[in-house]
């Protein structure tokens, strides 16, 4: 690709950082957008030092009104156009949907649905235009099923990797690939932000990203990091859901904080 430029939300830490690191590594240049940024200069300074390539950082929350539009509008002056579109920002909650912040909620909708459906789709005609490229979506395996206690976060997920199998589909032939990136729990700030329990997990930020990264490089529409969660995945889909949502609940209800 003549033109190695990628985008990525959630950069300040995580999955998004992880990714930050990966592309890098492989001659990408970056434009890493979050609302921290201290940590964001902090990513880019250790990006930086370690490979040569230009990176930018964006301090933006992507919740605010008109934030996206913000972001296409500096990117279009300083005539950076990504061809590649990691949307790995978003955040949960854990909790009964009625306990929990009505505002929170919608925010979350916001940010896990409406922004990845923006820059999803803001970029790509550029990359069917040139016939390459692509955009990963950060889902997870709760896309696979109903999620009682984490109800709002699990809807979003069911959307991203129902809407990613459907690009992919359309997008065939052209060049361009879908990828919906599944993890199950990772270690991150996520589950602090949700109200989780910290738990040991079988893999680390960098293992699902470079995981991610070397299944979109093959054109994977789905990948799920571990054989064990897809089979978690892929058994509870096809579960009845009489018996799926008690057993579901039980799991979530274990994870919340006290």
């Amino acid at each position: 690709m003549e033109n190695k430029l990628a985008l990525i939300t959630g950069a300040s830490g995580g999955i998004g950082e992880a990714f930050g690191h990966v592309l890098a590594a492989e001659g990408y240049g970056l434009v890493l957008v979050a609302r921290r940024d201290q940590e964001l200069h902090r990513v880019k300074g250790v990006i930086a030092a370690k490979n040569e390539v230009p990176v930018h950082v964006m301090a933006l929350d992507l919740n605010e009104s008109g934030a996206t539009e913000a972001l296409a509008a500096e990117l279009a002056e300083r005539n950076l156009v990504p061809n590649v579109v990691i949307n790995s920002a978003g955040f949960g909650l854990i909790g009964h949907s009625v306990e929990l912040s009505r505002e929170e909620q919608l925010a979350m909708i916001d940010l896990n649905v409406r922004v990845l459906t923006d820059l999803t789709l803001r970029y790509l005609p550029s990359m069917i235009a040139g016939k390459s490229g692509g955009v990963i979506n950060v889902a997870s395996v709760a896309g696979f099923m109903p999620g009682p206690m984490m109800a709002v976060y699990f809807a979003t997920k069911n959307y991203v990797l129902s809407f990613g199998d459907a690009l992919a589909s359309e997008l065939k032939g052209t060049g361009v690939t879908i990828t919906t990136l599944c993890p199950s729990t990772v270690k991150t700030a996520f589950q602090a932000r949700s109200g989780q329990n910290e738990r040991s997990s079988m893999f680390s930020a960098f293992d699902v990203a470079r995981q991610g990264w070397a299944g979109f490089k093959i054109n994977r529409r789905v990948v799920i990091p571990g054989f064990f969660n897809q089979i978690v995945a892929y058994g509870l889909r096809a579960t009845p859901r009489r018996i799926a949502l008690p057993f579901i609940k039980q799991v979530m209800g274990r994870r919340r904080a006290t």
